[in-house]
């Protein structure tokens, strides 16, 4: 502390930041991107583009039963099955099962009115930006684990971050665009994007840690329920308790007069099944609701015995605390929000990424060397790592999208060779602001990115037969959606180029009364 509370504040702010900036970064992207998680998912399936009309409840049982016959034949051994019944947007019968834990689940898509399968090509979908937000396409555990010390690490920031502003209201306003010193921009983007969405930033991050609270500090759950977890939200009303098996063998009863039943007992609509123990004895059918509206996140469910499809129970009203925690994630992921609401999450959370983003490269700017100093190792690690997360990132998006689009449709493993595509061309990038160096990286970069991001719009019109962008019957208006945003996004990125090769010289590091730091004003 001898340099007082606010430079303390300056010294933790930059380094808690840096150390998990590219990171966050990451999970600032995906998580903004999974806001839109549908529309991502039916824009990467077009073969579903068709809106169907919504299935009165003895169709959806016919779905569901056309599901359980095909499982019964392909899923042998599975220890549970999920059947994603069809919905106007997602028009189609969905099963999928999971043969042990720690395997990649197999599904198979069916027409919900004859249960044939239907050509439609594997892709994870906006499931995968929404899973990548808080587990890095790593095994669950450690994933998790990562994502939550860099929230914490964020949390940190933005708290000491509001210490070290003594001009918080003033910075709101602020951002000098035309500032000679490249510093003092910098700085003021930092500050704008911070301040102007803070409450956001702070919400987010304080859920996202709540959300996961019960993996970070497990020892009560453990201790009270003798480490069975499952039985802790069965208690707590979130899920209906689970039977195990009872090692003997009895048919499934038809899923039919389940759907019809669970149906007139709630009017949500019923999202999917969950069949524990198909083929036992000790069967259940678990029909999974959609969230009611309201901040709180909860699925109502509704457990039949599956040989005898009676019903065996249903949730009911959570218990207070464990409400407020369903308050903070419905918080968090923003189900209820409407499509303004939703905007602004969004928008929320670009501004989330531009703050990390210039909050990289602020740290890196204050620090360029002085003319004729050669900058260290640190230093240049430091501007590899911002090339590459900052600019290279995006193009993996963007790479993504495209193969989803030119990929083989009927390519073994397709959806996973999507995701190898985003990351392939993440570390080419990256790789390339390594041989490159910064001043060339950056710009190179962007327009690579800019150009992938003009290639998806472009792809869609060409492999849907413009559907899209012509107003073609099929076309839905996630598709037009999609493919304006791909090419504001490819505008954007393009200036961001642009803006970089008009100003190729180094930054200047005439800001007088700035601390290298954080840029806090010297007394």
């Amino acid at each position: 502390m001898r340099n007082g509370l606010r430079q303390s504040m300056a010294w933790l702010h930059a380094w808690s930041g840096l150390v998990v900036g590219w990171v966050l970064f990451a999970v600032f992207v995906t998580g903004t991107a999974s806001y839109y998680r549908p529309e991502i998912s039916q824009w990467m399936r077009p073969e579903l583009t068709a809106a169907a009309a919504p299935l009165e409840a003895a169709g959806l049982g016919r779905a569901a039963d056309f599901a359980r016959t095909h499982l019964e034949t392909a899923a042998k051994g599975a220890r549970s099955w999920f059947i994603t019944l069809p919905t106007p947007a997602h028009p189609v019968v969905d099963a999928i099962w999971r043969t042990k834990p720690g395997m990649p689940p197999e599904w198979a898509t069916l027409d919900p009115a004859t249960g044939a399968p239907m050509p439609v090509r594997q892709t994870k979908g906006g499931d995968f930006f929404y899973r990548f937000h808080f587990e890095l396409s790593m095994p669950p555990l450690w994933g998790r684990w990562i994502v939550g010390i860099c929230a914490m690490a964020m949390l940190v920031a933005l708290l000491s971050g509001i210490v070290t502003h003594r001009r918080i209201f003033s910075d709101f306003f602020t951002f000098r665009r035309g500032a000679k010193s490249a510093q003092r921009s910098w700085l003021d983007a930092h500050n704008v994007t911070g301040v102007l969405a803070l409450p956001f930033h702070l919400m987010i991050t304080y859920t996202g840690l709540v959300t996961l609270a019960l993996m970070y500090m497990p020892w009560g759950v453990t201790v009270a329920y003798d480490g069975d977890a499952q039985k802790f939200y069965a208690a707590s009303g979130q899920v209906t308790a689970a039977r195990p098996p009872a090692k003997s063998p009895a048919p499934l009863a038809p899923f039919g007069p389940m759907v019809e039943r669970a149906l007139a007992l709630n009017a949500e609509t019923l999202e999917r099944l969950t069949v524990q123990n198909p083929g036992d004895a000790n069967a259940v059918v678990v029909a999974v609701f959609e969230e009611p509206h309201g901040l709180m996140h909860r699925h109502p469910q509704i457990a039949f015995d599956g040989v005898t499809g009676a019903v065996i129970e249903t949730t009911g009203a959570m218990k207070p605390a464990v409400g407020t925690f369903a308050t903070m994630v419905g918080l968090h992921e923003a189900h209820f929000a409407g499509t303004a609401l939703r905007l602004l999450f969004f928008v929320c959370g670009l501004m989330g990424t531009a703050m990390v983003a210039t909050g990289l490269v602020l740290w890196s700017v204050a620090r360029v060397p002085k003319p004729g100093a050669q900058a260290g190792f640190g230093q240049r690690l430091v501007e590899m790592l911002n090339v590459g997360t900052i600019a290279g990132m995006p193009a993996g998006v963007a790479a993504y999208f495209l193969a989803n689009r030119l990929l083989p449709t009927g390519l073994a493993e397709r959806a996973d060779w999507e995701v190898r595509v985003f990351f392939a061309a993440w570390v080419v990038l990256a790789l390339h602001a390594l041989l490159r160096g910064p001043a060339r990286a950056w710009r190179e970069c962007f327009f690579a990115s800019a150009v992938l991001f003009f290639g998806v719009a472009l792809a869609d019109m060409l492999t849907t037969g413009g559907a899209p962008l012509f107003g073609s019957p099929t076309a839905a208006g996630p598709f037009l959606g999609f493919d304006a945003v791909m090419l504001a996004l490819s505008g954007c990125l393009a200036y961001a180029g642009y803006k970089i090769r008009l100003r190729r010289t180094a930054p200047s590091r005439a800001t007088p009364r700035l601390q290298p730091a954080h840029g806090l004003p010297q007394r």
